[in-house]
């Protein structure tokens, strides 16, 4: 099928101006100032009535099959459905497990990741949870890495009272075998490193990229917004040339916007920075005087939310906030047609109007959301 978005108000994330885009199946085969030449009796042509439209939002940390639990099995959080996903133009998601490897199994993961790419977004996922001892499909990381098309990574938690304390040497050997599998698998490759509270902080990260010279491109700390103390030395990790994950919907001792500015406020380059939820994550519920009555999901529409409050509220340019949930994320995952809207890549778009609404939602060439209303559900939705 040939598509035709006309009328575009396009930021690739950088600002194009008017232009339209040419879609044929799921892939964008040209973006030019005007493509009527296509018009013909098979071509849908969709006008945007110059709306602002920005590449599909990446979420790469996402628990979709679920997480939490710390206060019994009723306080294990529900999956993620397609429809909440689309709703805040998530397009592209990356999912792990959390604290539990043992009730959530890395082949249910992998399950709900290929259904939700079924019913019409793109999908990867990490082995691993807080543990040392990582759950894989295979029989080793590296051999997920190879095999297992969805596996683009493994996750490890460290200055957590609920890791399990790894050793430097521990992580640099997972840190091999997630290298030498992305070679032959021809994917990047990441450790996607949840950072608690304790006061190790992320130092020995330092010691992986200093003492023992690992590149540090291989290393993602995430939840780097927990305390004020762990992203001062989050920022110092940026300026050795490392990304680091700011989380929007949980983990943070400061408004995530907040925090992006003032990283930048100390040198710190937006290509630095992500952007992710820690969706359906297990929080505390709290009532006005501070009591736990129960357990909530970590609301997974916050990186829109968080990247509109850079816009309105930290005066930043639309095509430098939304680089946090566009272009960096597919940057740090190695996603190749991911990100940016150009030719040859994925056609994942989201429309808003001038307000930073979101309107319209396209994902893999597929418009899912129409005026506001979500046109594409998932099989088991109503």
């Amino acid at each position: 099928m040939f598509t035709i978005l006309k009328n575009t108000k396009l930021y690739a994330p950088e600002f194009l101006g008017k232009k339209d885009i040419l879609v044929v199946g799921e892939k964008i085969i040209a973006i030019e100032d005007n493509l009527d030449t296509y018009i013909n009796d098979k071509t849908v042509v969709w006008d945007a009535k110059e709306k602002i439209v920005i590449p599909g939002l990446i979420d790469q940390h996402i628990h979709v099959i679920g997480a939490g639990g710390k206060q019994g099995f009723s306080s294990m959080t529900p999956e993620v459905q397609l429809s909440d996903l689309i709703a805040c133009g998530t397009t592209t998601i990356n999912s792990l497990l959390g604290t539990d490897g043992t009730v959530r199994d890395i082949r249910t993961l992998y399950g709900k990741v290929k259904a939700l790419e079924e019913e019409g977004i793109s999908t990867s996922m990490f082995c691993g949870y807080y543990g040392v001892d990582t759950p894989t499909i295979t029989d080793s990381i590296q051999a997920d890495m190879i095999f297992i098309d969805k596996i683009i990574g493994c996750k490890i938690a460290i200055s957590d009272i609920r890791s399990s304390y790894p050793t430097a040497t521990e992580l640099l050997r997972k840190l091999n075998q997630i290298r030498n599998g992305g070679f032959l698998a021809r994917k990047k490759g990441i450790l996607h490193v949840h950072l608690g509270d304790l006061d190790t902080k992320m130092d020995i990260l330092f010691e992986l990229v200093q003492k023992y010279q690992f590149p540090i491109e291989y290393i993602s700390p995430t939840h780097v917004g927990r305390t004020k103390a762990l992203f001062d030395q989050a920022i110092e990790f940026t300026k050795l040339g490392g990304m680091i994950d700011i989380t929007t919907a949980a983990s943070q001792y400061i408004a995530p916007y907040k925090s992006v500015l003032y990283a930048l406020e100390q040198g710190v380059s937006i290509e630095n920075m992500t952007f992710s939820t820690d969706g359906h994550a297990g929080l505390t519920k709290f009532d006005d005087k501070g009591k736990e009555i129960g357990a909530r999901s970590a609301i997974i529409s916050k990186n829109l939310e968080e990247t509109v409050l850079l816009v309105k509220e930290g005066n930043l340019p639309i095509e430098e906030a939304f680089k946090l949930v566009t272009t960096n994320p597919a940057k740090n995952l190695g996603l190749k047609h991911k990100g940016s809207i150009k030719v040859n890549n994925d056609a994942d778009f989201c429309c808003f109007d001038e307000d930073l609404n979101l309107v319209d939602v396209f994902a893999r060439g597929k418009q899912m959301m129409k005026d506001g209303e979500i046109i594409v559900k998932g099989n088991f939705e109503s």
